[in-house]
């Protein structure tokens, strides 16, 4: 009988991207707004997050053929994409192993404060920035944007598609850091305090991954239990590990 989750699950967070050093210069500089050339969408990793990204496929690499993964899936967004090319193309998998893009693990979309930063929300949309306060960023939803509930919603529909298709396979997904969040939420069956208490803790990794590994004894008929939350790979050079908020900081915590 096929089980029915993947033997492993790994979920990544894409390496340093040019938004989030984009994002630390406004917060310095104390701008209203985050200077990007690009749509969030097509915001490429910066040279930081390439190495990183290759630290992580080298770690794999290294390993045990049978502790790679077999398929990976991947955001739309290009520095998901990049990041899970640049992981390929150093054997953290298969080199011939195609990379699947599905659009319900892209970034939370922030709607009307779209490359806004903490004071530019405050500025721009203080009832946005009152609303945010009062229900919590689990709950609120910015006009033209989504709630965490919306993107767990569409991830419940993704793990569903992991579920009949890839049972007991060797799973990656990479992604963003609210997706990483929202993930373990469904997978662990937490609540909306459990999994803010656990993003209080600190920011997902660039690079960081999070693992399940199947337990067969686990529940009625098996289930993913947590083996690893946030570990990076092992850094060559001095490289640093970097736990940067995603560009729109202001709009997701």
């Amino acid at each position: 009988m096929t089980p029915r989750w993947p033997s492993f699950l790994w979920v990544v967070r894409h390496g340093q991207s040019a938004g989030n050093v984009a994002r630390d210069a406004a917060d310095a500089a104390g701008e209203l707004r985050i200077a990007l050339d690009h749509r969030d969408v097509d915001v490429p990793l910066s040279p930081l997050g390439e190495e990183q990204a290759r630290a992580l496929g080298a770690w794999f690499a290294s390993g045990e053929e049978d502790q790679r993964p077999e398929i990976m899936l991947a955001s739309p967004y290009v520095r998901a994409v990049q990041t899970a090319e640049i992981f390929r193309s150093v054997g953290g998998c298969a080199r011939d192993e195609k990379i699947c893009v599905d659009e319900r693990l892209r970034e939370k979309e922030f709607g009307i404060l779209d490359g806004l930063t903490r004071l530019g929300i405050e500025d721009v949309h203080p009832a946005q920035a009152e609303f945010r306060l009062a229900l919590g960023k689990f709950y609120h939803r910015p006009p033209g944007g989504e709630s965490w509930c919306d993107v767990i919603l569409r991830l419940r529909s993704l793990l569903d598609t992991v579920s009949l298709h890839y049972g007991g396979r060797r799973v990656m997904i990479v992604a963003h850091q609210v997706v990483v969040l929202c993930l373990r939420t469904i997978i662990e069956n937490l609540g909306e305090q459990e999994i803010l208490a656990i993003d209080r803790e600190g920011d997902v990794a660039n690079c960081a991954i999070t693992e399940y590994r199947f337990d067969p004894d686990a529940g009625r008929d098996g289930n993913l239990v947590l083996s690893r939350y946030n570990v990076t790979a092992p850094m060559e050079d001095d490289v640093p590990v970097t736990r940067e908020p995603d560009a729109m900081v202001a709009a997701r915590g």
